[in-house]
């Protein structure tokens, strides 16, 4: 169906899977159009592609003769052009499915968890394509490396993300599967933890006889094994098949030694990037790698090579008097994890971080884990939550998660007084996190602190 599709429709191209899409339909010949909301540095660069995009929710876009219409969740119920294509007989099919129809027709490397699916997707892609496997791959970030969210290659394998949003990841049937974590989140969608640990164990299910398995030992397994007929294996931080060690900061980099179960052991690999997240997703990267035939001789290098995905740890500014990092953390175990990261390089340091909520839902479900989170910052800034899909819910505001910090040094910050502060305040070292649009503020930011 999909190898005869002439002119394809997106309801939301600009979101990172929706528009990795409309990049595949494009190169293979497809006219491609699409809506979004605003107008972003993603959305710019499909139309430089050659891609016809609007930001007018009106049915008066829509061309003739559209053979598919692609539309992602995160597009509200009630939107105009999505219940038009609704009415209209076209073909209607979510992001997901359109995916997983395209990950069916190749052996299919598939990077889940509730945390460390774009960084792990982003890298398994790069040292793939870096020891020789010609990939193919839909990552849910801007690869470093590559410097895009979609690669076309001419091998049998693919990289996707496995996003358990809407129970997205159910779509796919991998040969390979990645699970880095499982915890609470999206609970507008699951309702519980065990809902969502469910769902996980289904997917784990979906991986073919033949492939492997791989999870993070011993936290997403929870004590028990799953029932899956997929050979597994496990990987970790002093544990596993796949097992980390000897993890040490060095001159900026991570260095650690990693025992493979086919490979023998890696001594002194080099990380470019911080915290023990990173070593994790790292050894899942490679353990993917060494089974879809990647030269281990290659990876050390490929390894210390990688240059990380936008929006991950990302550093903005590096200078001696000032540096600034951004990060996509919205989730209060990704908190944890970049702020530690954080701290891992400049231990000594005063950490200012800024820090946008990301829905309603999420923050009434996890107040407390973000409160606790932010409290290891030395300063917190805290603006408004950003609604995405939502309306709002009485009572659920930043004060909210405030009211629940330790910390002497927090304040609610508004968006328009946000420059002003950074800078009055002139942080030494600047963190900024969030899903919504806090991103709109990096280049700002980079122009108000150039010279200071």
């Amino acid at each position: 169906m999909l190898n005869d599709i002439k002119k394809i429709y997106f309801v939301g191209i600009g979101g990172i899977g929706m528009s990795a899409l409309a990049r595949y339909f494009h190169k293979n010949g497809a006219e491609v159009h699409g809506y979004d909301r605003t107008e972003t540095d993603l959305t710019r660069a499909l139309a430089q592609a050659g891609m016809h995009i609007h930001y007018e929710d009106d049915t008066k876009y829509i061309p003739e003769n559209v053979d598919l219409v692609v539309w992602t969740p995160a597009v509200p119920a009630d939107h105009r052009e999505l219940t038009w294509f609704r009415e209209s007989g076209i073909p209607l099919k979510k992001r997901a499915e359109v995916l997983g129809i395209i990950s069916k027709a190749k052996r299919c490397i598939a990077i889940g968890g509730t945390h460390g699916k774009t960084t792990t997707s982003t890298m398994t892609t790069w040292l793939l394509y870096a020891t020789g496997v010609d990939i193919t791959a839909f990552v849910g970030g801007i690869s470093g490396n590559l410097a895009s969210n979609f690669i076309e290659g001419n091998s049998d394998w693919v990289v996707v993300e496995a996003d358990e949003y809407d129970r997205s990841f159910l779509q796919l049937y991998p040969e390979v599967a990645v699970i880095n974590s499982v915890d609470a989140d999206h609970l507008d969608i699951y309702g519980t933890e065990a809902d969502v640990r469910k769902s996980y164990e289904q997917f784990a299910r979906q991986v073919k006889e033949t492939g492997l398995l791989l999870l993070q030992s011993p936290d997403v397994m929870d004590g028990k094994p799953w029932d899956t007929a997929a050979h597994t294996e496990t990987f970790g931080i002093e544990q596993g098949t796949y097992a980390a060690s000897n993890i040490q900061v060095e001159d900026g980099f991570t260095i650690f030694d990693l025992k493979t179960p086919q490979h023998g052991e890696f001594k002194g690999l080099k990380l470019p990037y911080p915290g023990l997240h990173n070593v994790r997703n790292a050894t899942a990267a490679i353990a993917a790698t060494l089974y879809a035939g990647g030269d281990p001789a290659k990876i050390p290098a490929a390894l210390e090579q990688f240059k990380g995905v936008k929006r991950r740890f990302e550093y903005i500014v590096r200078r001696d008097d000032f540096i600034y990092i951004d990060d996509y953390a919205h989730h209060p175990a990704e908190l944890e994890a970049t702020i530690q990261a954080v701290r891992s390089l400049y231990p000594d340091a005063h950490v200012t971080g800024i820090f946008q909520p990301h829905l309603f839902t999420r923050t009434r479900d996890f107040a407390d884990g973000f409160a606790a989170a932010l409290d290891k910052l030395d300063t917190c800034w805290l603006l408004p939550i950003y609604p995405a899909r939502e309306l709002p819910i009485e009572g659920v505001n930043a004060e909210l998660i405030l009211g629940k910090m330790h910390s002497a040094d927090k304040q609610i910050v508004q968006k328009a007084d946000l420059l002003d502060l950074i800078q009055q305040k002139k942080p030494r070292i600047l963190l900024t996190m969030g899903a919504g649009d806090i991103d709109n503020f990096i280049q700002q930011i980079f122009e108000a602190m150039r010279n200071e």
